[in-house]
């Protein structure tokens, strides 16, 4: 009898274990790569402190508050790095303009500076910090770091460099992979960020304001945060930050956030202040958005981004134009535009409803449900439940990527969507009264696309790219297509004004 019921006992926890596995993969996005390293078992030695813990033997340790941290900040500072940048901004003299000393020697003094042709190049010195993820090389920083950059040089907390590569960037979550030739190297542990609570402890670690590495402790003030300021890079920005009081300065963009368990738990990527400096607030981008966008750079080359297909309102809605759309505070997420043909729309949702919860998790703002659905990617299926008429229904949704493909296919935007430009072909009517056979009229340029770091300005007529004649957009968009990530020289001209004028504009730091 005995005997029956241990069997009994055992089948029903495998089949317990089963269920639980099974529950897991099917609510989680199981479909999502994330690299090997993480998941070796492998624990890297900076974590050795943690296991001579006095606390090494309790049951629950994350219930037990920290005595100080020691061994948080000794397992954080071995993986996290001292990045610099240099780029070399080759910038045109010959820009439309009336100079009165060049009429009075006949030469134009920028050509002192420059290389007697118009141009001279200008080097730019920059420096963040990085996060050691893999114990091969790959590094998770800002984008805004490395954005542009010519050379980009890692350096370890034992002072070893070594020169680094972009493996890729997401401008819309300001994250960026770059990889350096290295093995065995110490690395964090990925945490949970949906399991940081307001009022923990956490740790800033990074190399601010050209300090050696620097640990500062703070707690976490607020979640779901969102500042805009990842729209000054990307049309579709990605903001769910982390609050937290740890100082942090210039310099300490792309460094860790750490628990006192050592585990990241997200980058640092904003402070909040009047001055430029820290004022008492700084804002992290979350580990769970993190791996997400860190695995699809290192397998794809670009984030492969999900969308539910809404719109939401901005804060900034006064409170009558809340009051006519009957938007409440708090109440959830209120879809104000149902995009056509998108995974909302097919799922059934209408203009007017209140979105409440994500997989069973609740949403209260905007930047939560971002912050959520970027955890996702194209093809995996959520439930998302909303409120209509007072009454409560939760639907299962297919989230889909921008052109409303569920495919998870690499998907990558053209060379010319990164360019942050609104180009035309050159009318032949044009054309013709400024004596040309054809051209690319630059519109308008958005502020910090690739465009507009070259000094293009609105109105330039793109004659030649790379030496190679350019009447249509179809012809430059060849030439930037072989160009690659490489810098394309552009020659044109700016009707009312004589001469060609010449940019150089590179294409290795967009999407």
């Amino acid at each position: 009898m005995r005997a029956k019921q241990v069997v009994a006992v055992i089948l029903i926890s495998a089949s317990t274990a089963l269920a639980t596995m099974w529950g897991y993969n099917h609510f989680t996005n199981g479909k999502t790569y994330y690299y090997s390293s993480q998941d070796s078992g492998k624990v890297p030695a900076n974590y050795a402190r943690f296991f001579e813990s006095k606390y090494k033997d309790a049951a629950a340790p994350t219930d037990l508050p920290p005595g100080d941290f020691v061994d948080a900040a000794s397992a954080a500072i071995p993986a996290t790095v001292h990045i610099k940048t240099k780029t070399v901004r080759t910038v045109s003299n010959n820009l439309p303009r009336h100079n009165p000393f060049s009429d009075l020697f006949g030469i134009d003094p920028d050509d002192f500076f420059g290389n007697g042709n118009g141009m001279r190049s200008m080097p730019e010195m920059a420096s963040g910090s990085g996060v050691i993820i893999s114990n091969d090389g790959y590094i998770v920083t800002n984008n805004h770091v490395v954005d542009g950059a010519d050379e980009v040089d890692v350096t370890l907390s034992n002072r070893k460099s070594f020169k680094a590569k972009v493996v890729g960037a997401d401008p819309s979550s300001d994250l960026a992979v770059v990889k350096i030739d290295a093995q065995n190297l110490p690395f964090l542990l990925y945490g949970n960020s949906d399991e940081v609570k307001v009022g923990q402890w956490v740790l800033a670690v990074g190399y601010p304001l050209t300090l050696e590495t620097t640990v500062t402790a703070g707690i976490v003030s607020a979640k779901g945060r969102t500042l805009d300021i990842n729209r000054r890079q990307s049309q579709s920005p990605v903001e769910s930050f982390i609050q937290t009081d740890a100082a942090v300065n210039p310099g300490n963009s792309g460094g860790p956030l750490i628990n006192t368990e050592g585990q990241l738990v997200g980058i640092n990527s904003a402070i909040a202040s009047p001055t430029g400096s820290y004022a008492g607030y700084s804002f992290t981008i979350p580990v769970n958005i993190v791996k997400k966008v860190v695995n699809d750079l290192i397998k794809f080359g670009t984030s492969q981004r999900a969308y539910l297909g809404i719109q939401y309102p901005r804060d900034d809605l006064s409170e009558d134009q809340k009051r006519e759309n009957g938007i409440k505070d708090g109440d959830g997420v209120y879809v104000w535009v149902v995009t056509p043909d998108g995974p909302a729309a097919h799922a059934g949702l209408k203009v007017g409803d209140v979105i409440t919860r994500i997989n069973g998790e609740d949403v209260s703002t905007g930047a939560e449900m971002v912050g959520k659905i970027a955890t996702y990617s194209p093809g995996d299926k959520i439930k998302v439940t909303y409120k209509r008429d007072g009454k409560e229904n939760t639907v299962p949704i297919t989230l889909s990527n921008n052109s409303g493909s569920t495919s998870t296919a690499i998907i990558k935007t053209t060379v010319l969507d990164r360019l942050g430009a609104q180009l035309e072909t050159l009318n032949k009517k044009d054309a013709a009264n400024l004596d040309l056979k054809g051209g690319v009229v630059v519109k308008a340029i958005t502020e910090n696309g690739l465009m507009d770091k070259s000094r293009v300005q609105e109105g330039f007529i793109i004659l030649k790219a790379n030496g190679t004649d350019v009447k249509t957009i179809d012809d430059f968009q060849a030439v930037l297509n072989k160009a690659g990530n490489g810098t394309v020289k552009l020659e044109g001209v700016f009707p009312g004004y004589e001469g060609v004028y010449t940019y150089s504009l590179k294409l290795n730091s967009g999407e």
